[in-house]
């Protein structure tokens, strides 16, 4: 098992980018992580291409953080463009994390479809894009916690090998 990852969280939120609102989302990914990692850096950044695109690259490439989670803007409104920033800077898309949250949180509610987060790898670090709503980033982030810490150790280059 990998020493406890590093993690950022950066809220997408043209309201609390400019203070408007008050953003919980990040404590609850800061608590819902806690037992696989730490919270190095929460930044707050309007929904704009270039500020998500900055922001993830400044946190993978300088930082060197294991794990960046985006919070807001994924949403089907005009400024929600989380994914189409993501899908640009990431090396590898991985389908499976997004498809995982969507189908398990639409146990709770059928709107989980209308999400169009992604996940992928950009260098070493695995970003993945969560919906802005306090429910529902706590449903997707229990229903993909399982996966993280293997995904994070193939990543890293700890597993050489995976099933049986």
């Amino acid at each position: 098992m990998m020493d406890k990852i590093r993690i950022g969280i950066i809220v997408v939120s043209d309201s609390a980018s400019r203070g408007a609102r008050v953003s919980t989302t990040e404590q609850i990914i800061s608590e819902l992580l806690k037992p696989i990692g730490k919270v190095v850096e929460i930044c707050t950044i309007q929904d704009e291409i270039l500020a998500i695109q900055t922001s993830c690259i400044r946190l993978v490439d300088q930082q060197r953080l294991d794990l960046i989670i985006t919070t807001g803007g994924t949403g089907l409104s005009p400024r929600d463009v989380t994914p189409e920033a993501t899908k640009m800077i990431l090396d590898k898309e991985i389908p499976g994390i997004a498809e995982c949250m969507r189908q398990k949180t639409s146990e709770f509610t059928m709107q989980a479809y209308l999400s169009r987060a992604t996940a992928g790898l950009r260098k070493q670090s695995l970003i993945i894009n969560l919906p802005g709503s306090k429910k529902a980033v706590t449903e997707c982030l229990e229903a993909i916690l399982p996966l993280l810490p293997h995904a994070l150790e193939v990543i890293q280059g700890q597993v050489n090998r995976c099933g049986g």
